[in-house]
């Protein structure tokens, strides 16, 4: 059966937290006037009394930086957010086996925190859930954005549900949301380009003998660098981490296979005891690390935002946190303008300009900080250590370097004034 075509101002294609994010920012930038479809090939969660938190010990999460933090107070989820997170206090660095290393506190920089660390599930509860009140914003789900056709000033959609009705859509703009392995990205013809790290991540949540006292752990190892992240303690009130371990793939193969014993005595071995022994493993995955990267962003009426536009290799922890601040860069610059312009590729290519420099240091940051600390030579491991020594002694070397990793780097794309204050 066909429904009858419905016109919007945007389309975002993937409900996922790039998409409900987009859907929310542009809610609120533009209070309301613009009218937004978001699809999503999952059933969203009927309207009920508040997002859901169901806790897990082998829940996944997400690092927002500090910067996040206030693009997300401007959209009015933050609030709601805090209620389950987790403070990142401090970072400490190191490179296993020499002198270098730094520690990277909030209060130096006069910031309640460095970040914070929410689980998946309940960040993307919080986003659905003001999705409902969002004005502005229409949710179909499970469907699918099928088909697309340029025409005229618009994008002509063919969505189909999943009970294989098809219905048509125009809108002045489609954002492509629909993470790192798009299909619709491939069927636009949009090519994307992938660089293997010939690497994998191994992913787990950890529990410590001693507090992590919102300390997050970086630490270069000869095998890879493996990131410890605080998390609220387990049910049985022990310390818990969320851990990301980045491996070779035959080494992570055999550790995934390992007992819970092995698994943690080679992690200890890694690791060191600066939080005590390790105690438990929870359930570990696996994935390969490559930089993906979308070689358009824009198009006539179309925009390709977050994993779909650049999913990064995760030792430094910037690929969602990249997404916010392209997503809010977007949805200022639609609320602000005039509406028949939103889709026009000057306008879209605007856009790209403006968030060029931010993605080209945050997405060469990732890459290189893990190649960095691979190199065995003892000349590059001499100068990175005396890199990682200069940010102890050097405050404002310090200060920069800190301010790129929160997302605060000076023309970096920041949530509406105006919202943050009316947010409570």
């Amino acid at each position: 059966m066909n429904s009858p075509a419905v016109d919007y101002d945007v389309v975002i294609a993937g409900g996922g937290m790039v998409g409900a994010s987009l859907a929310l920012a542009l809610s609120r930038y533009s209070e309301g006037r613009l009218s937004v479809l978001l699809v999503e090939s999952f059933p969203f969660p009927k309207a009920g009394s508040g997002p859901v938190y169901r806790p897990s010990f082998d829940a996944r999460s997400t690092a927002l930086s500090y910067g996040s933090r206030q693009i997300l107070e401007s959209i009015g989820v933050w609030g709601s957010l805090s209620e389950h997170l987790t403070t990142i206090e401090k970072i400490h660095v190191s490179d296993r086996g020499h002198i270098g290393s730094t520690l990277m506190d909030a209060h130096e920089q006069g910031w309640p925190a460095l970040g914070y660390v929410v689980e998946n599930a309940w960040l993307g509860s919080v986003l659905l859930d003001a999705l409902h009140s969002a004005e502005g914003v229409t949710c179909l789900s499970p469907a699918s954005v099928a088909a697309v056709v340029q025409n005229g000033d618009f994008a002509q959609l063919t969505l189909q549900a999943r009970d294989g009705d098809t219905r048509g859509a125009r809108c002045r703009l489609l954002a492509v949301a629909d993470g790192a392995q798009s299909g619709l990205r491939d069927a636009l013809g949009i090519a994307s380009h992938t660089n293997d790290y010939g690497q994998s991540a191994v992913i787990a949540n950890v529990t410590f003998e001693k507090p992590h006292d919102g300390i997050a752990y970086e630490r270069f190892t000869d095998a890879g660098p493996l990131a410890l992240l605080p998390l609220s303690d387990s049910e049985e009130r022990q310390p818990r981490a969320a851990l990301v371990w980045t491996l070779s793939p035959a080494e992570a193969e055999s550790l995934m296979a390992a007992n819970e014993a092995v698994f943690l005595r080679t992690l200890q071995e890694r690791f060191g005891y600066r939080q005590g022994r390790l105690l438990r493993c929870g359930e570990r995955a696996s994935f390969p690390l490559q930089l993906v990267e979308a070689e358009e962003q824009v198009r006539p009426n179309v925009v390709v935002v977050g994993n779909a536009a650049h999913a990064l290799h995760p030792v430094a922890g910037q690929g969602f946190n990249l997404a916010l601040r392209d997503l809010v860069r977007l949805a200022q610059q639609v609320a602000a303008a005039d509406v028949q312009r939103i889709g026009e590729l000057p306008f879209l290519r605007d856009y790209v300009h403006q968030q060029d420099n931010d993605q080209r240091a945050t997405i060469e940051f990732s890459h290189q900080l893990p190649n960095l600390f691979a190199q065995s030579n003892p000349v590059f491991s001499l100068g990175r250590n005396l890199g990682l020594l200069a940010l102890d002694v050097m405050p404002g070397l310090k200060q920069r370097f800190v301010a790129q990793a929160a997302g605060l780097a000076p023309g970096n794309a920041r949530g509406s004034e105006k919202r943050q204050r009316a947010t409570p």
